[in-house]
């Protein structure tokens, strides 16, 4: 009868190691992409060797002695200006020159380059280990930047060794595979690659580009300062339905109500000098040469004061017709001084609305009456509505943002009721057929121009 001996703490801590390695190194084998090592070496790693924080460097394009920060663990892309990067790849640069050997080791502050050493204080938190990434053929493809806050010891460098091989050897092949033409496909010929990448590039297309759109209200009744004059209230929240005759806001009236009474005062003082006047005239031809000079002053004071009624009825704006209110916020607009025709409010029909779309100089194109066009609002991401150009702009405005472009107006080619004024997204807008060419070089062909004059 056998007996089953349960195995010791450091038997099983044995096992799971080597189960650990043998998953790493079996990640290792069905890596597709070179990426995809990269990411597992940076990340999958600790799982074997614990540490806080690691790099990985690769020669830079061009230069063999430099090296460049390529993956780091836990950061999805590695931000190149940060000044850790780029002490990381000064201080690998440094190592390599000063001889440092293929084999891994544990950097300290003492062994650090001393043009380095300020750096490693502010940057470095913990030990370092120093690996690189070499394969069989003696060819170093990276190196390995590992810092944690214990000791390195010398099984956990023996480790991160056999992984380098490993991880070395894997990227090699991966290069290879990757560079390698299909065995199945006969590779073409250059002149025919050639033949057919010109013959795309002939084929006719309808050039079109893409600007910002805007639903807007079509001819829109505006409601204007009918004087100047501070406005005291604005009665209707925009975006309300409005009634023909409805107030819409008020002026500040103290200074127009004084005024009116004081013209009724004035009025009255001039009808009583002209009675007087004329009652005196029977007894007094001195008195009655001032009939007429009364008279006209009364008449004078007259128009003052219907001068001042109209004045104090306009105090009140009232809606033209009825219809959607249109504004920003309430908050714009008490409080602010206006002049007379100054623009305040817009009374829309909703049902009757045009899109505006800002075509940027840049990508203006030979527009005609009639030109489709395509609009993908924002509130509504799955859908397109198809639309017609109605008119475009001769010259172009200054839009906010500093962009010069050209306003073009289109009407839908269906009336949609879920289209509100006020929507914004991106347009479609086509132009003339051209060869696939001039789609893709127009803009470097207009740079080119503008650079070189001609």
């Amino acid at each position: 009868m056998t007996t089953s001996t349960a195995p010791s703490a450091q038997e099983l801590a044995t096992l799971v190691h080597l189960a650990t390695l043998t998953h790493l190194e079996g990640q290792i084998r069905v890596a597709k992409t070179i990426q995809e090592l990269q990411f597992i070496s940076v990340n999958e790693t600790r799982r074997l060797v614990p540490y806080e924080q690691a790099y990985l460097l690769s020669h830079a394009s061009g230069d063999t002695d430099a090296y460049r920060v390529i993956c780091a663990s836990s950061v999805a892309v590695v931000e190149r200006d940060a000044p850790v990067i780029r002490w990381l790849e000064q201080i690998t640069h440094a190592l390599r020159q000063e001889g440092s050997g293929d084999e891994p080791r544990i950097v300290t502050e003492e062994t650090c380059p001393v043009a380095c050493r300020e750096g490693w204080r502010e940057h470095v938190r913990g030990h370092v280990l120093w690996c690189p990434l070499r394969h069989p053929d003696e060819t170093v493809l990276g190196i390995w930047w590992f810092e944690r806050e214990s000791p390195w010891e010398e099984n956990d460098v023996a480790i991160m060794q056999r992984l380098a091989g490993s991880f070395a050897y894997a990227w090699k092949a991966v290069a290879k595979r990757s560079r390698t033409w299909p065995t199945r496909i006969k590779k073409p010929s250059a002149w025919l690659i050639g033949a057919a990448i010109a013959s795309a590039l002939c084929v006719p297309v309808r050039v079109s580009t893409i600007a910002p759109v805007k639903v807007m209200a079509k001819e829109p009744t505006i409601v204007s300062a009918p004087m100047d004059g501070v406005i005291a209230e604005v009665r209707v929240p925009p975006n309300t339905m409005v009634a023909q005759d409805r107030p819409l806001f008020r002026y500040e009236d103290t200074n127009l109500r004084n005024q009116f009474q004081v013209a009724e005062k004035q009025l009255a003082v001039a009808e009583a000098e002209h009675a007087q006047a004329v009652q005196g005239g029977f007894a007094d031809p001195q008195r009655k040469a001032e009939v007429p000079l009364k008279a006209a002053e009364a008449a004078l004071k007259e128009a003052e004061l219907a001068y001042a009624r109209e004045m104090l009825e306009q105090v009140e704006v009232r809606a033209p017709q009825p219809g959607l209110l249109l504004y920003t916020d309430k908050a714009d607009w008490v409080g602010k001084p206006v002049a007379v025709g100054e623009r305040i409010m817009e009374i829309a029909d909703p049902r009757r609305i045009e899109l505006r779309i800002d075509l940027p100089v840049s990508d203006a194109l030979l527009l005609q009456e009639g030109a489709n066009a395509v609009a993908f609002f924002d509130a509504l991401p799955l859908e397109s509505f198809e639309a017609t150009v109605s008119r475009a702009s001769y010259h172009a405005e200054v839009l906010p943002g500093d962009v010069l472009a050209y306003r073009v107006t289109a009407e839908l080619a269906v009336a949609d009721p879920r289209i509100r004024i006020g929507w914004q997204g991106s347009a479609k807008v086509y132009g003339e057929r051209g060869p696939l060419a001039f789609l893709l070089f127009r803009r470097p062909f207009t740079a080119l121009r503008q650079l070189i004059g001609v």
